[in-house]
């Protein structure tokens, strides 16, 4: 099989051939379909954050293909099904976090494309038990970016305790932005979308935003005081001061959702503000299978759109720089099925 391979932090993705992958007791090997390209991929293939993968290895979390082989014990998936591999690859299922909902917490979870190899590739290995199946009317290319990006904005709402008529804010419209924009519109609540392109504030209304705030010219906290202040601002853009602009513009008893993950992040929280009006800060970090499951029934009732486009995946190294330099108007899609 082909893969697009992490030889070192920072150099491009090397195209390889590698054997076909056998799945061990309670795995199932998958023949790629369909791989987003998320920020967190990038982040892996730089080294960028505190805990490193090590190289060799095969990013993406966000792969959905059909299983073509069952390891030992495997009974609950069959071959030729759809399935989504997300990028909680593993979890104990025994600590106190798995048996209380909060799987995404375990401290020994394995992480896709990062912990080990991911959906880069033609064919991948995944745990049978959070290979989430893929239901009936969820195309591949739509399912792979709801496998991360859908998900994780949708978690993000769930700890925000979202309720219809709030103020929401969403800040960073991409490939998790324009999902959560979704997601807060079918929760009922007032969005407002925040961003430094007009492509990306344009795409906000189309998708229902009701409020569009141009950070390069406009004070974010200031605006969202004006409508009252945001009940919760889910912080999507990779930028410290972003998240920043939209805790500024938080109402009492509201909440800074954390979401992304600049390199070297830091935040600073002005306690006295913080105290005095009862604002939250709180980090999200992906959802469960539970989640996920709920973001494909979603989709498949036809209440989210996936903005994307498809590429070959051996056109990866030139996909990245496109996100780095900000040029991607949502997620880009390597479509495996059709081939390099």
């Amino acid at each position: 099989m082909k893969a697009a391979v992490v030889r070192a932090f920072g150099e491009p993705l090397v195209i390889e051939d590698r054997p076909d992958p056998e799945p061990g007791p309670g795995q199932v090997r998958i023949r790629v379909e369909a791989s987003g390209l998320c920020h967190t991929d990038i982040h892996a293939a730089h080294g960028d954050w505190p805990v490193r993968p090590n190289p060799p290895f095969v990013p993406g979390h966000e792969g959905v293909g059909l299983v073509e082989k069952l390891g030992d014990g495997v009974t609950h998936l069959s071959v030729g099904q759809r399935v989504a591999v997300p990028w909680l690859g593993k979890a104990c299922g025994r600590c106190e976090h798995c048996l209380s909902g909060w799987e995404t917490l375990c401290e020994q979870q394995i992480n896709t494309g990062y912990g080990c190899d991911g959906g880069y590739a033609e064919k991948m290995l995944a745990w049978a038990d959070f290979a989430q199946p893929v239901p009936d009317g969820v195309t591949a290319l739509d399912a792979a970016p709801l496998t991360c990006a859908g998900v994780t904005t949708y978690k993000a709402l769930k700890v925000a305790g979202v309720r219809p008529a709030q103020l929401v804010a969403v800040s960073g419209i991409g490939g998790l932005g324009h999902l959560a924009v979704q997601y807060a519109k079918i929760a009922g609540a007032t969005v407002a979308a925040v961003d430094v392109t007009d492509d990306k504030l344009e795409l906000a209304t189309s998708l229902g935003a009701d409020l569009v705030i141009d950070a390069r010219k406009e004070d974010v906290g200031e605006v969202l005081r004006q409508h009252g202040g945001a009940h919760a601002a889910i912080a999507l853009a990779v930028d410290d001061a972003a998240f920043e602009a939209v805790n500024a513009g938080l109402r009492r008893g509201g909440k800074l959702v954390m979401v992304a993950l600049p390199a070297h992040g830091t935040v600073r929280v002005p306690i006295f503000d913080t105290v005095l009006n009862g604002t939250s800060v709180i980090g999200s970090i992906v959802g469960t299978r539970q989640d996920l499951a709920e973001v494909f029934q979603l989709h498949a009732a036809g209440q989210t759109k996936v903005i994307r486009e498809t590429r070959p995946l051996d056109s990866v190294n030139e996909c990245i720089d496109e996100v780095l330099r900000g040029q991607v108007r949502a997620r880009i899609v390597f479509d495996l099925a059709a081939g390099w």
